[in-house]
């Protein structure tokens, strides 16, 4: 129980500043892209870059993770590089270098997730698996990158310059990684039953299994739904609301306060009463904050309440992404599972999302990256209308309902 607890809070930490690596772009992207004369649509580029080569690290490194058994030394790797990647984005002055250092961050990051749900999902009790889970993706995640990110790197660029928010950035993650030298062990491998080689298991026959299926499906429009948050709030919030940037900074920090709240809040209920019910009635919630930022007139703590209540949806992300896959597939294979749900929702969504929504803005103002995140959100519950429940509790009571049935 202890060192459960322990490698909870670190990888959530290292994760949490991984996030405020990631999401640092578009917090910054109002003051990069007057610096540098960027389109809507570069402004989608930069946010794909990041999300396409994550997908292809996080898919290619979860499965190095499961076929080697080496977790720690890849944790290890992701959290050096994603830093230094941080301070090459500060050095870009053209949009080719951002958009290729963003490239490299991407590549950094994405084993990180996979390789750390495996871990907790080895060791957390079944009773806490989904709670373990969601907090260790999105605590930590939301509270640095969401939250404190832009109310720490948004004043550094508008007193210095946006490269100094981006140095400071790259420094914390060089910390978490000692600590994860420290603090995290390698786990034992599973032994495979009966002593055969583990000649692993197939992509394809992973995605036959319906809830497998249907977690990547959600994982592209829900990804989708969040970077577009990420990318064009900020611009729609200043451009479109005339909002002021320091008031942009405190509406998009509510992103990160929701969403460390709702990591306790989400999985938990999902413990409790099953994984589907929960999962459908949050990703239907996230409807709230794109109809707020259009239609929320008056008072900004209206607004800011419902894209609290809004972005609960982000609740979801490590029941799709992690703790359903990982009570599908065989536990030797978490890993790869993951990276499959991760990499492809990140490959279509994050990559392919952004793009459009850029293009679209372009030609049609900055309200249609808006409402394409309405309309995702609205999609991530239809699917999630078709999940296999998965809750140990859920599936003990209906077992023992079943006997008193007959």
């Amino acid at each position: 129980m202890r060192y459960e607890q322990r490698l909870i809070w670190v990888l959530g930490i290292t994760f949490g500043i991984l996030f405020f690596d990631r999401n640092a772009a578009s917090y910054l992207m109002p003051f990069i892209a007057a610096d540098l004369h960027f389109t809507n649509q570069q402004v989608g580029l930069v946010a794909s870059a990041l999300s396409f080569s994550w997908a292809l690290s996080a898919f290619l490194g979860g499965a190095l993770s499961d076929r080697t058994g080496r977790r720690k030394a890849i944790l290890l790797t992701s959290a050096v590089a994603f830093s230094l990647c941080s301070f090459l984005s500060g050095l870009a002055a053209s949009f080719v270098a951002l958009f290729g250092a963003r490239l490299l961050m991407g590549l950094a990051e994405g084993p990180f997730l996979p390789v750390c749900q495996s871990l907790v999902a080895s060791e957390s009790e079944h009773s806490r698996r989904g709670h373990n889970m969601g907090v260790m993706q999105n605590f930590g995640s939301n509270i640095f990158g969401s939250f404190l990110a832009p109310l720490v790197l948004i004043p550094i660029a508008a007193h210095w310059s946006w490269r100094a928010s981006f140095f400071l950035a790259g420094v914390p993650g060089l910390v978490m990684a000692v600590l994860i030298a420290r603090y995290v062990r390698e786990p034992l491998r599973p032994v495979v039953a009966g002593g055969d080689a583990d000649t692993g298991v197939s992509h394809l026959a992973m995605l036959r299994h319906r809830n497998m299926l249907l977690c990547v499906l959600m994982s592209i429009v829900m990804v989708a739904w969040m970077v577009l948050g990420w990318a064009f709030l900020p611009l729609f919030y200043i451009k479109v609301r005339q909002i002021s940037p320091g008031a942009m900074s405190v509406l998009m920090s509510v992103l990160g306060l929701s969403a460390a709240f709702f990591s306790f809040v989400v999985p938990r209920l999902s413990d409790r009463f099953g994984r589907r019910p929960v999962v459908v009635g949050f990703n239907l919630l996230g409807v709230l904050v794109p109809l707020a930022a259009l239609y929320a007139d008056g008072s900004l703590y209206l607004l800011g309440t419902l894209i609290f209540l809004g972005w609960s949806a982000s609740g979801t992300f490590p029941l799709f992404m992690g703790t359903i896959p990982s009570e599908t597939i065989p536990a030797r294979y978490v890993a790869t599972s993951l990276g499959l749900v991760v990499g492809i929702g990140e490959i279509v969504g994050g990559v392919g999302g952004p793009y459009i929504a850029g293009t679209a803005a372009d030609r049609y103002g900055l309200t249609a990256p808006i409402l394409m995140q309405a309309a995702l959100a609205v999609a991530g519950a239809l699917l999630a209308l078709a999940l296999k429940e998965t809750a140990p509790s859920r599936l003990a009571a209906g077992a023992a309902a079943a006997p008193l049935a007959g």
